[in-house]
């Protein structure tokens, strides 16, 4: 039994070593019942909202992204944050996109090609950069669900964005943590990592670590081994190599066949955050002790989920 901290957050987890599993027992049959009209597939444009871009042309599109018909947060209302003693409140204020990541219904993100994803890194960070122009917006967020488990409601392959007049929690804690220090400590961080047994692989600019106090079982992040706050701030030769390792870290989750979701952490505007992508499977369900306590059990080691990535456990 292990009890681990964050690296720099006040966030603990437990590590229940007698609940370890080899990776082919996390492995989950995802649920794949077609609808009877898939609103992402190709011919069936008109049944999304109004696009805002595309990666194509008319005839045939690879990549495709509009606004999320069931949005989370609304540009209609105000953004103004109200804030009282106990009660502070705002509108749900920002845009929510969807971003189709593929024209194929079959296809999902981990059986693209490395020149596809580039361009959907590409479009990745062209929302981010216009998304942000935006009155009162103070945070853009990239995510995916991927499974039932990860909170997906269509099969087709599909990331969200959604730019807002706060900055969530999460991000704000790390932004305010590494500020306690005299240096990025992301930045050492990753040069430690790189010589432990918690490194998964690398390539020229990009490290896959799977961190310390990882919380979920098979967790791993991204960073950029140099320092850099957002995917705004890369050359493409950086982004065609974010977009190899990317490919790399979802090929790997092809094996375990299990919900995940992702999720960019930007620098919020004016602070000083090292961009990093965490990559979490949503393979063991939360009970009582991760509500009560907002800690969390894993039954994974970090240093034996980065033996599966490395291709060392099968």
């Amino acid at each position: 039994m292990q009890l681990r901290k964050d690296y720099i957050l006040d966030r603990w987890v437990f590590y229940a070593s007698e609940r370890k599993k080899r990776p082919v027992e996390f492995k989950r049959l995802e649920d794949k019942s077609p609808l009877d009209k898939c609103f992402f597939c190709s011919g069936n444009e008109s049944l999304t909202p109004p696009e805002i871009g595309r990666v194509g042309n008319d005839k045939k599109w690879l990549i495709r992204w509009f606004d999320n018909k069931f949005p989370a947060v609304d540009e209609s209302e105000s953004p103004k944050i109200i804030t009282n003693d106990f009660f502070t409140h705002s509108s749900a204020y920002g845009k929510h996109e969807i971003i189709v990541e593929h024209s194929s219904h079959e296809k999902q993100l981990w059986d693209i090609p490395k020149m596809h994803l580039f361009k959907l890194i590409e479009v990745y960070r062209q929302r981010q950069i216009e998304l942000i122009k935006a009155k009162a917006i103070n945070y853009v967020l990239i995510f995916k669900n991927h499974g039932r488990d990860a909170g997906t409601s269509l099969i087709h392959t599909h990331t969200q964005v959604v730019s807002l007049n706060i900055v969530p929690t999460l991000v704000q804690a790390e932004a305010d943590a590494v500020e306690r220090y005299r240096k990025c400590p992301y930045c050492e961080i990753v040069k430690k990592e790189l010589k432990s047994r918690r490194m998964c692989f690398e390539s020229r600019y990009f490290a896959v670590i799977a961190p310390y106090a990882s919380r979920f079982n098979f967790e791993v992040w991204i960073f950029p081994k140099w320092h850099v706050l957002g995917i705004d701030g890369m050359n493409n030769t950086q982004i065609e190599d974010f977009a190899d390792i990317f490919s790399h870290v979802l090929k790997s989750l092809k094996r375990l066949n299990c919900s995940y979701n992702f999720y960019m952490h930007h620098s919020p505007q004016g602070r000083d955050l090292h961009f990093h992508v965490e990559f979490v499977p949503r393979i063991a369900t939360w009970g009582g002790f991760e509500l009560a306590t907002d800690a969390t059990i894993n039954s994974v080691l970090p240093e034996d989920a980065a033996r599966f990535y490395r291709g060392e456990l099968r």
